[in-house]
């Protein structure tokens, strides 16, 4: 392979081409940087790229390799980081002139995991402000004139058009699985809890959730890996436990043939026909591994309950910027903080009560099925960078803290990706990846 393709390996593959001396981390990272050169003025996915930076580390990097030093499971794999998860040596302006040339003083707990893991930062990608629906500056790499989706937009539009193997994004209700499909790539948001949050900008302690977007399942696995875990300064974060064995168990053969269940929602009618015909074709591909299982109306209920939740907590976390700097949010957000601030204690913890009965129900249905086939979003990216696109088809799944994957199966007839949002248990995490791997098989997903 040419050095300027090399950005197109997965970051497995890129690892095990360094350990094996077929390549530098210096001449991986220079591939990246010369896709960035190519593409970027076009997608407009980094908040802040420094190239010498990041060459500066690909060096390091090779230095340790060299002098014979442990090298990581990420060694020289450049990463992107959503600018609102803290790194010592880049800005982290969240999106908002309100944080601009904001230095944090340490890194995020899962960016000195990557570290730890021999990454190279390759730079901040675009956020939506504060990481709600006003959109940044980036475009869908497959068409310019549609949104990437948000509020993880740049990590997404960076992973789709080569610029890097992996990146860093978050999700509170749909800003993780909405981007991925709409730029056509995975896009994983792990159990609530599973990856820990300090040095990540809080919107809302219960919904915020952080994830990964690559172009393979087995990437998403490698950087579960190094991700998942307990920090004792996330309260929410799992209790310490045996590390999982995520990349072990995603590219090992399921015991059993999977069985799943497709699951319209109650907001199917929300979808575009091509998307209703798309996942028709998709069940009937899948054959009798695959079951049609009904929510129950109830669940409608669940936007309102999420965003009840979501307001009020974000009303509460963006208090120093609504107060000192209302008239430089957007609308938008300022009309979400100004509906928080209404919100009564009774509204807020009768939603909050909702969630453990969510948990409760969906664990029944996971007895007999090993996950949950549904639309990733209503179809592929609008046309338009005015807004990211609903997030609706997600917000069921993210009140609930289960683990979503979208999976880049299918396309529309504009040429556009249209995704599928794989849901499993909680906890379940990484039988959900060896099961979404089975299905890419039998689909011939590559």
């Amino acid at each position: 392979m040419q050095v300027t393709q090399l950005n197109w390996l997965s970051a497995a593959d890129a690892g095990r081409a360094i350990r094996a001396g077929a390549i530098s981390c210096e001449e991986l990272a220079e591939a990246c940087l010369a896709r960035v050169r190519e593409v970027d003025d076009q997608v407009q996915a980094w908040a802040f790229l420094d190239p010498e930076h990041a060459l500066a580390q690909a060096r390091a990097l090779d230095e340790r390799r060299k002098e014979g030093a442990p090298l990581g499971p990420l060694h020289g794999v450049p990463v992107g980081i959503k600018d609102i998860f803290d790194t010592a040596d880049m800005p982290t302006e969240d999106g908002t002139v309100l944080h601009a040339g904001r230095t944090p003083a340490e890194d995020a707990a899962v960016v000195a995991r990557l570290r730890a893991a021999g990454a190279v930062i390759m730079g901040k990608t675009v956020t939506t402000e504060l990481a709600t629906y006003a959109p940044g500056k980036t475009r869908n790499p497959h068409h310019p004139e549609h949104t990437p989706g948000g509020s993880s937009s740049g990590s997404a539009a960076a992973v789709a058009a080569g610029m890097v193997s992996l990146a860093l994004g978050s999700q509170t209700n749909g800003s993780v699985i909405r981007p991925a499909a709409f730029c056509g790539v995975y896009g994983f948001k792990p159990t609530h809890g599973f990856i820990p949050r300090h040095g990540v900008l809080r919107q809302s302690r219960t919904l915020d959730q952080l994830g990964v977007f690559a172009r393979t399942i087995e990437d998403v696995a490698l950087a579960c890996e190094q991700l998942v875990g307990y920090d004792e300064r996330d309260p929410d974060t799992l209790p310490p436990r045996a590390r999982i064995p995520f990349l072990q168990i995603a590219t090992e053969e399921p015991p059993l043939p999977p069985l799943l269940a497709f699951v319209r929602t109650p907001i199917w009618d929300r979808t575009e026909p091509e998307t209703r015909e798309a996942f028709e074709e998709l069940v009937a591909h899948t054959g009798d591994r695959i079951e049609e299982f009904v929510l129950p109306d109830s669940t409608r209920d669940a936007l309102e309950w999420h965003r009840t939740i979501m307001e009020a907590e974000m009303a509460a976390s963006y208090v120093v910027e609504y107060e000192k700097g209302r008239d430089k949010l957007s609308d938008s957000l300022r009309a979400q903080i100004e509906r928080g601030r209404r919100i009564t204690a009774l509204e807020y913890q009768t939603a909050l009560a909702r969630i453990p009965q969510l948990i409760e129900g969906f664990a029944r249905l996971f007895e007999r099925y090993d996950a949950i086939l549904t639309p990733a979003a209503a179809g592929t990216a609008p046309r338009g960078l005015e807004s990211t696109g609903s997030p609706m088809f997600c917000t069921l799944w993210t009140l609930a803290g289960m683990p979503a994957l979208n999976m880049p199966l299918m396309q529309g007839a504009n040429g556009l990706p249209l995704g599928v949002q794989f849901v499993g248990a909680r906890g379940n995490d990484a039988r959900l990846l060896r099961t979404a791997r089975w299905l890419a098989t039998r689909v011939g997903a590559s």
